[in-house]
């Protein structure tokens, strides 16, 4: 059985490749920041504290033939420096893992990365792997530099390195807009969407999972960037009716001008979440396909569902 470590097992992500591995009949290991119950599928333990350029991977990586890692800081800490606190935890973090892998003769390390890297959707066509990186803010900076982290060691030494990027990955446990997108179509409120006229690429935590998972063996998957999506983009409007088709509940979507709903945004200190919700980013993953072999798994709308389910069923704080 292939002996692989994930980090980040207990987050989103995380939690959800343990158990696509094992069904897989990988044998997983979860690094964990403290002591806990692991995720399903687990069937070993290292706990490795915080992850930064001083953890100590040694124990962890004993008997690895890959390394998947997912964690990453994702959100500002209070009074922590943003850029310095991302830099830490996703770049040096990352090269102090991918140098122990490597001394530890770990045969693959791939590395979850994030379309941000390529930028926040400021070009009118979709995001390909040839694009150049165009991080706008700290959390993709600090991506970009933990990609390029990997690549050094890779070049230095006898491990293989990929590098996947994803969109906004969505199902249980999801956060942010996604969910509240979810709290929006149960309560029955007006979602003011429904001027919209964008187009986004999703992906689902099933379809990444599955991408994650080829990618252990897959001859051709060293190196990348490989871009990875559902396979179909949808508007905002077109996703919340999905949502709430999915969730049978009616909904009332009116045609607010999108400049209002910018300008409401920049008022409330919302305009990074508003332009999410108005802003176009596709990404083209024809090299996936064809250099992978790999296609979608699960289509969107049993994706949405299996979300919705997840929501209802109490999985999430069900509040307006």
């Amino acid at each position: 059985m292939t002996r692989v470590l994930v980090t980040g097992a207990t987050g989103f992500v995380g939690a959800n490749l343990c158990a696509c591995l094992a069904e897989a009949r990988c044998l997983v290991r979860a690094a964990l920041r403290t002591p806990g119950t692991p995720p399903a599928g687990v069937a070993e333990v290292a706990v490795v504290g915080d992850i930064g350029s001083q953890t100590d991977w040694r124990a962890a990586l004993d008997g690895v033939d890959t390394v998947i890692h997912t964690a990453a800081r994702a959100h500002r800490l209070a009074n922590r420096d943003p850029e310095e606190t991302y830099l830490e935890v996703n770049a040096r973090g990352t090269l102090t893992l991918a140098r122990a892998a490597a001394r530890g003769g770990v045969r693959r390390f791939i590395y979850l990365s994030s379309i941000k890297v390529n930028g926040e959707g400021w070009v009118d066509r979709p995001y390909s792997a040839a694009d150049d990186a165009h991080p706008g803010d700290a959390y993709a900076r600090s991506k970009w530099e933990g990609e390029k982290h990997l690549q050094e060691v890779v070049e230095a030494t006898t491990l293989q390195g990929v590098v996947v990027r994803a969109p906004l990955v969505y199902g249980p446990k999801v956060k942010g807009n996604f969910l509240q997108l979810l709290h929006w179509v149960r309560a029955g409120r007006p979602v003011p969407l429904g001027g919209v006229a964008n187009a986004r690429s999703l992906v689902s935590v099933w379809n990444l999972c599955d991408l994650l998972r080829v990618a252990i063996e897959h001859p051709t998957a060293p190196g990348g960037p490989w871009l990875v999506s559902d396979g179909e983009d949808l508007s905002t409007p077109e996703l919340v009716r999905r949502i709430a088709r999915a969730m049978e509940r009616p909904l009332i979507l009116p045609r607010v001008p999108t400049p209002l709903l910018r300008l409401a945004g920049a008022l409330t200190g919302r305009g990074a979440q508003v332009s999410r919700l108005c802003d176009s980013l596709t990404v083209d993953m024809s090299a996936t396909r064809s250099r992978l072999g790999w296609s979608p798994p699960m289509d969107v709308n049993e994706a949405l569902e299996r979300t919705v389910r997840w929501y209802l069923s109490g999985g999430a704080a069900l509040r307006a």
